[in-house]
This record gives structure tokens, sequence and C-alpha cells, in this order.
């Protein structure tokens, strides 16, 4: 009897061949190439780090909010500033945080609320829902870079030692500047991490004293308080207190971009160091600490926002908020300048262009730690997506594209950040609501989820009712995203599309029997018309047909399609005998692909090239095609010998393909 190969592990035959790649491809696909000389990190893995030090990471963005914030609040709501932004703060501690206190849980590898969104629908109705969604993250991530960037250059433009040599420079500058955060993300992770915990204790520390002073002006000048309040009597709200809270909640979301960051805390979570008892299943560590990520900088930011209001609101004169005035954009820029002279104020300059600068290497990291999660294993992205260096190459030439195209306008891209903000945390608590619906009975929190989520939706659709521009650009994305997908998973049709293949021990038995005694024959059946009539017929033809010995074993091969909108997946065989006949039934993701794959492993598996046979196909091949893309069907012969021959280039080691009987 023929004894199995068992130097061959069960998914030996799936793996990618070895590479050889010159120095620079090691470097560019570090972590992908596989079997390459020199230690790389396996696909999606980073060096875990302290949980605070993750919290400068996602904090450059989330605390970076302060170089605009704070001014964008006086244009919007003007005296009623600290009101609308004490709705932003109490939506922050008590709508975002719970909320992404429970993605954390329930999502613990990065991918963030979307994984949890990706279950309600199945088949090529959830993967389409998560390319609209994956647009709206680039939506936000990538209008979070060029904003930011642009921004910093606007604080360099304005600041008096400057201007003279720079005015007019707003594109070159904003460009340099994502040219230099992609030559970061070149480098590693790990020197990002590094700057950021630097920038965020300086810029924090420069805000602290900045609003100290500006807090002890306003209680040491009794003036500035009447002041402030004969402005909001003397404005629409006339100082009645509900429509002051009305105004308030109706202003709210323009000041939706002191949201951002959340979404971010929630992508990185695998750089976030847990306990030693963690595992992959069970990253008990890791979820506690990212609660921590999440509640320090909520708090952090909400104090900040709160007292920078205040300060920027009655220490301020209306007009400089407006477009052309030096607060326009730069509020506590502009109260550093006036409280300590131009010389703190560069230093504090410097810091916030710096933060601001790097604001984009919280999108960037999730990014990088989103994507390869979806369009890779949808087969809507080429594998080396898996690996880092590339992806940031692209994502910063997309960031160039854009700040070309908006002409690195701050305001002109707020539209669009805001839009994609508010649809992924709206999207993230409509997730949790309906997971605690599902798998708990408490109805108080499904109801206070509920009502999360309806703010959330509420401020969304109002931010897209005055800010239409962003959907437009969200839209851009999004096609962008589905359009680029669709092509990549036509182009990698022919992979064999399966990570593992396991035989139950009967059928093992079954090739065993087989390739004692002569060839491995294999026919390709349609599963739909098995029965015992037909697998007589079927093999009495296929003898007939291809002459093939009766002493020689047949066994039969029956694919059943469980979701072909997934790209790879683990085929499971289980042997089966019917009147006599030896059956293979196995469950894949396309039929073609997965006889591939089988018959390579059997050929690895038993040292013999096996023969495949199949029945002719008659019908439209246009048709075949489709239903070859959508349902992984079609017309299997011609497009399994396709993928055997991508798979296998030597013709003499490559599985034989029979057609007709």
């Amino acid at each position: 009897m023929t004894e199995l190969n068992e130097s061959v592990a069960t998914d030996e035959p799936l793996r990618r061949p070895a590479v050889k790649a010159t120095r620079f491809q090691r470097w560019l696909l570090e972590g992908y190439l596989p079997e390459v000389e020199g230690p790389y990190e396996n696909v999606g893995k980073h060096t875990a780090h302290s949980w605070w030090k993750v919290m400068c990471l996602t904090g450059v963005d989330y605390f970076s909010t302060l170089g605009y914030q704070p001014g964008i609040a006086a244009l919007a709501a003007g005296a009623l500033s600290p009101l609308a932004t004490f709705v932003l703060v109490l939506l922050t501690l008590f709508g975002a945080l719970p909320i992404y206190s429970r993605v954390a849980r329930e999502s613990p590898h990065g991918e963030g609320s979307i994984a949890m969104l990706e279950h309600l629908l199945s088949a090529w109705k959830g993967k389409l829902f998560v390319l609209v969604l994956l647009g709206f993250v680039a939506t936000d991530f990538i209008i979070t870079i060029t904003l930011s960037a642009a921004d910093a250059a606007a604080h360099i433009i304005e600041n008096p030692f400057a201007k003279q040599y720079v005015e007019g420079h707003q594109v070159g500058i904003t460009l340099t500047l994502i040219a230099f955060l992609g030559a970061v993300f070149l480098k590693g992770f790990k020197e990002a991490m590094g700057i950021a915990v630097v920038l965020v204790f300086a810029y924090l520390g420069l805000n602290a004293v900045v609003i100290s002073y500006g807090l002890m002006q306003v209680f040491t000048h009794p003036a500035t308080g009447p002041n402030w309040w004969n402005a909001i009597v003397t404005g629409p709200s006339h100082g009645n207190p509900w429509l002051m809270v009305g105004m308030s909640l109706l202003l709210f979301p323009r000041l939706a971009l002191g949201l951002s960051g959340f979404e971010t805390g929630a992508a990185v979570m695998p750089l976030v160091k847990g306990d030693e008892s963690d595992t992959e299943h069970r990253p008990k560590g890791r979820i506690r600490n990212t609660r921590k990520l999440l509640l320090t900088a909520a708090v952090l930011m909400s104090v900040f926002l709160m007292t920078s209001s205040i300060i920027t609101t009655m220490l301020i004169p209306a007009e400089e908020f407006q477009k052309g005035g030096e607060a326009n954009g730069r509020a506590l820029a502009y109260l550093a300048h006036n409280f300590f002279g131009d010389t703190f104020g560069t230093i504090y300059d410097i810091s916030t262009i710096l933060i601001l600068w790097f604001a984009g290497a919280s999108a960037m990291a999730g990014l990088l730690n989103i994507v390869p999660r979806y369009l890779p294993r949808y087969g809507m992205a080429p594998e080396w997506t898996r690996a880092v260096r590339p992806l940031a190459v692209i994502f910063t030439l997309i960031a160039f594209f854009v700040t070309i195209l908006f002409r690195a306008d701050v305001d002109a891209q707020g539209g669009a950040y805001a839009t994609g903000v508010l649809v992924l945390m709206s999207s993230a608590a409509l997730a949790v609501t309906l997971s605690v619906k599902r798998f708990t009975n408490a109805r108080g929190a499904f109801y206070a989820y509920g009502l999360i989520t309806a703010i959330f939706i509420y401020t969304t659709i109002t931010n897209i009712i005055e800010r239409p521009d962003g959907v437009k650009i969200a839209a851009f994305f999004i096609l962008s995203i589905v359009g680029v997908s669709l092509v990549s998973r036509i182009m990698r049709t022919t992979e064999l599309r399966a990570d593992k293949i396991e035989l139950d021990e009967k059928a093992w038995q079954f090739i065993i029997d087989a390739a004692s005694k002569s060839e491995l024959r294999i026919i390709a059946n349609n599963p739909d018309t098995c029965d015992e009539e037909e697998y007589r017929r079927q093999a009495e033809e296929a003898r007939m047909h291809h002459i093939i010995p009766a002493a020689d074993d047949l066994i039969f091969l029956e694919i059943y399609v469980t979701d072909a909108s997934n790209f790879t997946g683990t085929m499971k065989v289980e042997g089966i005998e019917i009147a006599g006949h030896r059956i293979l039934r196995a469950e894949g993701v396309a039929v073609p692909n997965a006889i591939a794959a089988l018959l390579l492993f059997l050929r690895n598996a038993t040292g013999k090239r096996p023969h495949a046979y199949f029945d002719w196909t008659e019908g439209n091949p246009i048709l075949f095609t489709i239903k070859y893309l959508l349902l992984g069907q079609g017309d299997v012969a011609p497009v399994t010998h396709e993928v055997l021959r991508v798979a296998e280039p030597d013709p003499n080691r490559r599985p034989a393909i029979h057609v007709g009987f």
C-alpha cells in the first residue's frame, strides 16, 4: 500500500513559494515575502507598546484638534461657544467613550466597528457594505492627513518670524509635510511612536500654560464675564436658557471635529500591550489597557476643550475669528503670542505645527491596520498590500492628490473630515446597539445606546445637509475603493483560494487505496445531480472515452460553494460511499479553485500526478464568466486548468485535466 508523504503538512501545498528578492524588495515588502533571508515580522504583526504610548500616537490626531477646534467653535456658535462645547464634551464622555469601550471589547484585533457590522449582512451584501464603510474610513483618515498638514502649513505662514518668507506657499509646504510623514512610516512604527510621545507631552504642556494663564485672566478681570453675558443677551438667544440650550444642540454638529480619534484608537488596538496571559481569542489585558487609553484621552481632551473654549470666547474679539482674522483657525496660538510675546508664541507655534503635521500619523497607523484586515482577505487587493511600506507609499500619494485638489485649504476639507468622523461614529454606535440587543437582555443599555445612535445619526445628517461636499468626497473614495476592489478580485480569481485542506480518515483511505493501485483518477461531479444512476453513468463514460483500465479506482469529487463572496477558506474534505462509489465531498469558495487546490494537494501528498475528468459544459461563455465571478461556478474545466497553470508552471508536474464524457 502506498504511504502518504509524511513530511507534507496539510497546508504545505498551499503555501506561497520562496521568493528570490532584491535587497530593495525585501525592505519594501518586509513582513510579506515568504522564506527570504532576514528576520521579518509576520503579516499584520507589530511590536506592542504601553497603552499610554499608543494613546500619544492616536492623540496626535485627537489632541491636535485644539489647534483649530476653539476657533471653529467660536466661529460657529459665537458667544454660545462654551455651551456648544459642553454639549460636545457630554457626548464625548457619555456617548463616544462607552460606545468605543464596547467596540474595544468585541473587536480587540483592530477591525473596529466595521467587523461588528460585517456579520449583519451575508455574502456580497456584507462585502459591499464593508467597502462603503471603508470608503468613509479612507475619507476620515486621508482628510485627517491632508487637513492637519494644511493647518500646520497655515500656522507656519501666520508666524510673524516666518510669514515674509513662506507666504503664498501653502500647497508646497503642505506637500512637504506629508512627504516627511510618509517617510516616517517607511522607517517603521517604532519611530512613529517615539515621535508621538514627545510631541503630545510638549504640546499638552504648552497648552496647559496658555489655558491656565487665560483662566487667570478671566477670573481676575471683573468685566470679562459681564461682557460675555452681554454678547449672549444681545445675540439670537436673548439670554433665554431654553433657547441657549436649543441653539447649542443645533450648533453642535459644526463642532463634530472634536470627536475625531476614537475610531483610530480602536483601529490601532494591536499596538497596545496586554498581559502575558492574553491569548489570541481572549486578550483581556489588551482590552483593559485600550479602555484606559480611551478614558484617559477622552477626559484630557474634554478638560482642554472646555477650558480653551471659555478663554478664547471671552478673551478674543469676535472679528478676529473671521476669515482673515489673526485668530482664524489658530485661537490658542493667538493668545499665546498675546500673553507671552512672539518668542514664546513661536515656541507654541512650533509645537502646534509639529503635532498638526504628525496628526496624520494616527490616521496613517489606522489605515495601515484596517486595510490589510479586509481587502486582501476579500481578494479585493493584492497580497502585497499586507505589507506596511507599499501601503504607506500609496496613501502618501493619495494625500498628495487630495492636497493639490483642495489647494491645501483647511476650510474646504472640514466638511469631508466631519462627514467621515460622524459616519464612522454612527456606524459604531449602531453596531454596539445591535450587539447589546442580540447578546444581552439589558433593555436599559439597549435604549441608552439607541439614544446615542440617534444623536450621532442626527448629527451626521445635519452635517451632510449643511456641508454636502463631505458626502461628495466620501462618494469619490467609496467608488474608487469599490472599483479598484472589483478589478483586483477579477485579477486574482485564478489563485488557489484555499488556506488549508483537511481530509477526514475515510477520505484519506480512498486516496491511499487508489494511489497504491495505479494513477489517481478524479471525476469532477456536479453535486446537484448526485444519485446512484449518475455516478454509474459518469464512471462508465469516463472509462470508455478516456480508456481507463477497469482495475483503476475512480473517485468522485463534489464541491459545494458555501459563500462565493469569500475569497479564501479552509477546505474540509469528507469521504463517503454510495452504492460502491467512492466520493470526496468538500466545501469551497469557488468550484474550479477548490478542485485545483485539492489536486495539487494530492500530488504533493502522494507523489503521484492526479488526473481529473470533466463532463462537457454547454452554454454562453459570458454568462459562465459572470456566474463564476459571482457564484464560484460556471465552466469549471477550463478555469480549473488555468488555475493549475498559474499555480504550477511545470506541465510535467501539473495535474492533468481531461474533458468530454
